[in-house]
C-alpha cells in the first residue's frame, strides 16, 4: 500500500494529475485493496501474489527511459520490448487471471470477498487495457489511433 500511496503522491505533486488520472485511479483501488486485506488479516497470501506484478514495472520503466533517452541502437529498445512482453505476461496477466479466477469460484460474493472481486475485475480491465495499448505501441504501430501518444513533457508513456 506504501508504494501507490507514495506513487500517487508523486504523481500529484509532480502535476501529472490529469495526464495520469487512471494511473491515480488504477492506485486508489490498489490501496484500498491492500488496506482491506491488511485490517482485517483475510486474503494476505492474494495480497503477496498480486504484488508480483509489480515486477513487470521494473521493464516498463526501462521501457520509457529507453524511449525518453532515443537510444541511439534499437537493440536495446527491441530486446527490452520482447522481455517486457514476457514479464507482462508472467508477472501482471497471469498472477491478475488466477486470482480472479479464484475470487469468482471460491469466495463469498458479500462483504469484503465482493469488495475485493469487483476490485479485481476493475483491475482485470485496467490491465488489458494497458496491454492492448503495449501491443499496438510496440508490436502493431500501424494500428494506433491518430496521435494519441503524447511527449515526455506531456503524457502518456505507455502509449507513446
Amino acid at each position: 500500500a506504501g508504494y501507490f500511496i507514495h506513487d500517487s503522491l508523486d504523481i500529484i505533486f509532480n502535476h501529472q494529475s490529469r495526464s495520469s488520472w487512471e494511473y491515480l485511479v488504477h492506485h486508489a483501488m490498489a490501496i484500498s485493496a491492500f488496506v482491506s486485506l491488511i485490517i482485517t488479516g483475510r486474503f494476505l497470501v492474494a495480497a503477496m501474489l498480486l504484488l508480483l506484478v509489480e515486477v513487470s514495472n521494473i521493464f516498463l520503466t526501462i521501457r520509457m527511459l529507453l524511449k525518453m533517452s532515443n537510444v541511439p541502437s534499437p537493440a536495446l529498445y527491441e530486446a527490452n520490448k520482447y522481455v517486457n512482453l514476457v514479464m507482462y505476461f508472467v508477472f501482471r496477466l497471469a498472477p491478475q487471471a488466477y486470482l480472479t479466477w479464484y475470487f469468482l469460484r471460491y469466495v463469498e460474493v458479500q462483504g469484503q470477498g465482493a469488495f475485493l472481486t469487483a476490485n479485481l475485475l476493475l483491475l482485470d480491465a485496467m490491465i488489458l487495457m494497458y496491454f492492448s495499448r503495449l501491443l499496438r505501441s510496440d508490436f502493431f504501430p500501424s494500428l494506433r489511433k491518430g496521435s494519441a501518444g503524447r511527449d515526455v513533457d506531456g503524457e502518456k508513456f505507455l502509449i507513446d
